[in-house]
């Protein structure tokens, strides 16, 4: 049977909660060297280990969505599942990412080994968690068939000019997020956006919890203290293309690593993530059979569902189209779901 091509898609921060402790111990077991490593890594700096973080009796949301504990666990699981994923079934023809997840990617692509990644995560999910600079809030602009609701993009936009004519407001977009959008700001700012936004779906608008002001220009001194304190010399040539926040592919065979590093550490930090142009570039690039969204956590399911709608992919108009297609032929797997992730590992 021929294999199939895959998309490879890592994880951000929020996606380790309640449902996924001990993710590590029930999917992983078989990776106590990468899982050691980590503990080594974390005790040497001082910090709870991932296998306590995941071993804890009871999950924490004070604890568990610290960004210098969760960024590092959700990197543990997510390189885990990575390389559980089974290439005898698969052929892997790109990596790309969800903000954090970026970081991770470069880990699964090849351009930076399993230390420095862990070391790039850990770094800066703990100088995001000492600064805690700004906040975050998700959004929607699309109905709850995942279709696009005409203008709404616009008003946002326009609703983001008047708050930041507010005095001592700064809000920006953070991440285009398939049918979503993350606002970054400071609290002054998102708390005048809460308060301007209609509820829709009875869930939105929503803070993200121990969410700093990620991919903003209030980011600038987490990301001069990142291209000061990183060298470009830890990146290697990636053994699978990238594909990064702006929708642009890093070649293994043409990617500098002096280049790779300032956008690492310069433009991906301080600047908006474009999750949806990653996607469809990765989708009009290199026409993979099916995507394969990494755990821990199933929330990046609906954004890469309308990352792909909003491209019309496989002829998908809608959710219901979507479902659909899941049904006859599934071009989604998600790792974090146990059905979808015993077809993939």
């Amino acid at each position: 049977m021929p294999k199939k091509t895959a998309l490879v898609v890592a994880p951000g921060r929020g996606t380790y909660n309640k449902d996924e402790l001990g993710y590590l111990k029930r999917h992983h077991s078989d990776k106590k060297d990468l899982i050691a490593m980590a503990d080594k890594y974390r005790q040497g700096k001082g910090q709870t280990t991932i296998s306590d973080l995941d071993g804890a009796d009871a999950f924490a949301l004070k604890e568990h969505t610290r960004g210098d504990n969760a960024s590092p666990l959700i990197y543990t699981c997510a390189y885990a599942d990575f390389l559980s994923i089974d290439r005898d079934k698969f052929d892997i023809v790109a990596v790309t990412g969800n903000s954090m997840g970026w970081y991770i990617a470069l880990g699964c692509g090849g351009a930076l080994d399993e230390h420095n990644t862990l070391d790039v995560i850990n770094t800066m999910g703990t100088w995001m968690q000492e600064s805690l600079i700004g906040g975050q809030l998700i959004y929607t602009c699309v109905d709850e068939n995942w279709v696009m609701i005409d203008g709404k993009r616009d008003e946002l936009n326009t609703l983001i000019d008047k708050i930041n004519e507010m005095d001592g407001c700064d809000c920006y977009l953070s991440i285009d997020l398939g049918g979503m959008i993350v606002f970054g700001g400071n609290d002054k700012a998102l708390k005048e956006l809460e308060k301007s936004l209609d509820v829709m779906q009875e869930r939105f608008p929503f803070r993200l919890v121990n969410h700093a002001a990620f991919h903003t220009p209030l980011q600038q001194p987490i990301s001069q203290k990142a291209l000061d304190h990183f060298n470009p010399s830890m990146f290697r040539r990636a053994q699978h293309p990238l594909i990064d926040g702006r929708g642009h592919i890093w070649s293994p065979y043409s990617t500098d690593p002096s280049d790779i590093c300032d956008y690492t550490f310069g433009h991906q930090v301080v600047a908006p993530y474009d999750f949806t142009s990653a996607i469809q570039v990765g989708m009009k690039e290199f026409a993979p059979d099916c995507v394969i969204c990494l755990g821990p956590g199933t929330t990046l399911g609906g954004a890469i569902a309308q990352s792909l709608i909003q491209i019309k992919w496989m002829d998908m108009h809608s959710k219901d189209d979507f479902i659909k297609q899941q049904k006859s032929a599934p071009i989604l797997y998600s790792m974090g779901m146990d059905d979808q992730r015993k077809l993939v590992a």
